[in-house]
């Protein structure tokens, strides 16, 4: 895994051997059948390769493809590491798509990538409940 700045964007990149591993914990093939997982792009979004090769961004939650958007990786990475953040990953408590507020510092946490896995797990879960009872 590469992490780092590049320009005003924070990435985090999965090597190949890794996107597997990665893809498991985050359960993508539950919620994005045929999506492979290719990183994180500024905390809040994956950057995914759809089925047809594409490169996508998807929010972290709700992983559900009508978010998806289309991505271009800049051909030249160069990433800067921030010791600050090395193995971190910026969470908000409660999640925006669930009326969390990006400017409360209250609702924002710093969490480690197995803590990240395991809530976007959850909060997902509890999102395809709710799209489940819909009208």
């Amino acid at each position: 895994m590469r992490q780092g700045w590049n320009d005003d964007d924070y990435l985090i990149l999965f090597a190949p051997e890794e996107m597997a591993a990665a893809a498991a914990a985050y359960a993508i093939e539950h919620y994005l059948p045929g999506f492979t997982l290719a990183g994180i792009h500024g905390w809040d979004e994956f950057i995914v390769v759809g089925p047809d090769g594409s490169t996508l961004t998807i929010p972290t939650v709700p992983l559900d493809v009508r978010y998806a958007v289309a991505f271009t990786l800049p051909e030249q990475i160069s990433l800067e590491p921030d010791p600050r953040l090395d193995g971190k990953i910026k969470w908000y408590v409660k999640p925006l798509v669930f009326g969390g507020d990006a400017s409360d510092q209250a609702n924002m946490q710093w969490i480690t990538h197995e803590q990240h896995a395991g809530l976007v797990r959850w909060w997902s879960e509890q999102y395809a409940l709710l799209k489940d009872q819909a009208p």
